[in-house]
């Protein structure tokens, strides 16, 4: 079957050949991502063994600009060098920033002074962190935006298509978690993180090959403009862009070890946002576009308290894996890391799921409204830190919680998530105002990344002082019961009140679901 909308190169398995090339590339994307990302904290406390203040302080750094750049990354792609560049520039920076992770150093020791730590090894690995979050800025929303591309408007394919490219997204974290949280914990900490480089490494590749397939959807609106002079010998806008990005990168190499001045900057720019929304909705919208923009407001800052709870996968539920969990799982005996891929297991398990549970509701008219759906993902959340609060009441004699309680947490998180994550973009492109769509979803990002920060600033409430010492299993197990405890309350309190106002959100969306 030949598509006239494919150019020459046809169709395989009915979708553009340039689907499975971006794909090939966000899988391995992913995999890197991923790979390091659960590897993350364990390697701060254990290797460089940082308090888990220390350490959650800088992945809440990194994972809140992770979630921030990509709005910087995606406007100088549109605006300028085009979606093909913007991937290779920033897969090159992924592959440089994982490999650079691969580095060691010496391990830190205990002593009479304190906690001796190999600084240069710490400076080369805060600046990978910077090359990553530079890296994913460029990548990760342009690989989706080619996707969507290479499909006429209107294709009725291209639902498909994307399920497809997120299937993608799930495998690639799935095997990388598994694969580098095993290599890195068991085998060495520079072997998880080069795998993940090594993964990125194999995408880069892949994309540069495929691009014939991908029909120049990803080349810049205007490429004559990218070779104009600034009036500094040899400085063209494109290398301007280039040079502006590796200063970004000497930024963040900053930022991520600066813990208090990221959320300080989050809080300013989340200040500033809602500013301007005000003021947009109070002098630029009519009262439909009104209510309408108040209620994708309020489901944002809603996602706050959602991906706060998530996002304790990387952070204290990691920690609590390692430290007071039972690791043996049908006999096979995990790593700590590897228990955040039952979260992309459930998804790919589950989302084909819950889309046939949605269709069949809507056939019924039984559909449940998007508040309606924040509010089970929210509660949902909560509720798995309940199931841990019940495991913990039944160790085993030395101590630890059985890994299937934990398991049990991530199938409620990821029901969660299928609940909320999956309508959350629709409802910013069905909500907002089309002037400010891009502006949506980049408030959407936002609030992402500073749900990040406040992650890890909640897991702080059961956090241990620097290792070293022999840990205390009883006294780790009753600080984690505590913090998730609190966060079962946030989560249940935080779905309760969005339930009672779905029904004045629903009225206000005037017919919108």
């Amino acid at each position: 079957m030949t598509s006239t909308t494919t150019g020459t190169h046809g169709d395989l398995w009915g979708h553009p050949k340039g689907l499975y090339v971006c794909f090939g590339t966000e899988l391995w994307e992913r995999f890197s991502f991923y790979g390091m990302k659960y590897l993350l904290l364990l390697y701060l406390t254990k290797y460089h063994l940082f308090s888990d203040a220390a350490g959650l302080g800088v992945l809440g750094s990194y994972a809140s600009l992770v979630y921030a750049m990509p709005v910087l990354g995606g406007l100088i792609a549109d605006r300028f060098i085009g979606m093909r560049k913007a991937v290779t520039f920033g897969g090159l920076l992924l592959v440089a920033g994982h490999l650079g992770m691969a580095f060691e150093g010496e391990a830190a020791r205990q002593t009479s002074d304190g906690v001796l730590r190999d600084e240069q090894a710490l400076s080369i690995f805060y600046l990978s962190l910077a090359l990553i979050v530079v890296g994913v800025g460029f990548l990760k929303p342009n690989i989706s935006t080619v996707v969507g591309k290479l499909y006429p408007e209107g294709d009725a394919r291209r639902d498909a298509g994307f399920t497809i490219f997120y299937m993608g997204i799930n495998i690639g974290a799935f095997t990388a978690t598994l694969l580098c949280g095993l290599l890195g914990e068991v085998y060495g900490w520079s072997w998880g993180f080069g795998a993940a480089g090594v993964g990125m490494l194999l995408g880069l590749i892949l994309f540069q090959w495929g691009q014939k397939y991908l029909l120049g959807h990803g080349e810049p609106a205007e490429p004559e403009k990218l070779s104009r002079s600034l009036g500094v010998p040899g400085l063209t806008i494109e290398r301007a862009i280039y040079l502006g990005s590796l200063l970004m990168v000497a930024v963040v190499w900053q930022l991520v070890q600066l813990t208090d001045t990221v959320g300080t900057l989050l809080d300013v720019l989340s200040l500033a946002v809602l500013a301007a929304l005000a003021w947009f909705l109070f002098f630029r919208c009519n009262k439909v576009e009104r209510e309408r923009m108040f209620v994708l407001i309020v489901l944002t800052l809603s996602t706050v308290i959602f991906w706060a709870l998530f996002e304790q996968g990387a952070g204290s539920m990691t920690l609590y894996a390692d430290r007071v969990t039972d690791k043996t799982l049908l006999g096979i005996s995990l790593t700590a890391a590897q228990f955040g891929a039952a979260n992309s297991f459930f998804i790919f398990s589950l989302a084909p799921l819950f889309a046939l549970l949605w269709t069949r509701l809507a056939r019924r008219g039984w559909e449940p409204s998007t508040p309606v759906k924040f509010s089970l993902g929210i509660a949902q959340a909560g509720l798995g830190f309940g199931v841990l609060v019940y495991g913990a009441q039944f160790p085993d004699q030395a101590g630890l919680v059985s890994a299937w309680w934990l398991i049990l947490a991530y199938l409620l998180h990821t029901t969660g998530e299928l609940c909320l994550s999956p309508v959350g973009l629709s409802a910013v492109t069905k909500l907002a105002v089309p002037s400010v769509v891009g502006v949506m979803m980049g408030t959407w990002f936002l609030a992402s990344a500073y749900s990040s920060y406040v992650a890890a600033q909640i897991a702080t409430i059961a956090a241990r002082p620097a290792t070293g010492a022999t840990l205390d299993r009883p006294g780790a197990l009753a600080g984690y019961t505590e913090l998730f405890g609190q966060l079962l309350t946030i989560g249940l309190a935080g779905g309760a009140v969005l339930i009672v106002l779905s029904p004045i959100l629903k009225r206000l969306m005037h017919g919108v679901r």
